[in-house]
C-alpha cells in the first residue's frame, strides 16, 4: 500500500532560475523589502503601480533616484513590499532598498551609489515623548496665577 502512495505522488517541476537580487531599506518607521529581477522596468509597490501608490511625482522621483543615477531603470523589474511610517518615509526606505539591491546585482556600481549618498541610511528618528509633557518637547501652558 505504501508503494501505491509513492507512485501517485506528484513531484514539483522546478522553474528555470532567474537571478533575483534583494535589498532592505529603512527610514523613520518605514521598512521596504525590494526585489530586483531582470526585466523591462516595471515598478510595483504592495502589488500596485508606483504611480497609483505615491500621490506626488516628487515621491516617485525620490524613490527611483538610485535606478536613474545608475541608468538601469529599463533593465530591472522592481517589486517592493513597504510597511510602516508615512509615505515620505516609505519613499526614503525604497530608495535605500533599491540601492542595496543594485549593489548586490552589480558590485561595480558601489562608487557611483556611495558618492551620490544612496547607500547611507538616514538615522533621524522621531524623538520619544517624555512624561509631564504633551509631546516630545511641547510643554503644558504655564499659568502664573
Amino acid at each position: 500500500m505504501a508503494e501505491a502512495a509513492k507512485k501517485t505522488r506528484k513531484t514539483k517541476e522546478k522553474k528555470p532560475s532567474v537571478p533575483t537580487y534583494w535589498g532592505t531599506g529603512r527610514r523613520k518607521d518605514s521598512i521596504a523589502r525590494v526585489r530586483l529581477i531582470p526585466g523591462s522596468g516595471v515598478i510595483s509597490i504592495n502589488k500596485k503601480e508606483i504611480k497609483d501608490y505615491f500621490g506626488q511625482d516628487t515621491q516617485i522621483a525620490y524613490a527611483t533616484q538610485a535606478l536613474v543615477s545608475a541608468k538601469l531603470q529599463d533593465k530591472y523589474d522592481v517589486f517592493i513590499t513597504a510597511s510602516g511610517g508615512g509615505v515620505n518615509g516609505q519613499a526614503g526606505a525604497i530608495r535605500l532598498g533599491i540601492a542595496r539591491a543594485l549593489l548586490e546585482a552589480d558590485e561595480t556600481l558601489k562608487e557611483t551609489l556611495k558618492k551620490a549618498g544612496f547607500l547611507t541610511r538616514d538615522p533621524r528618528m522621531k524623538e520619544r515623548r517624555k512624561y509631564g509633557l504633551k509631546k516630545a518637547r511641547k510643554k503644558p501652558q504655564f499659568s502664573k496665577r
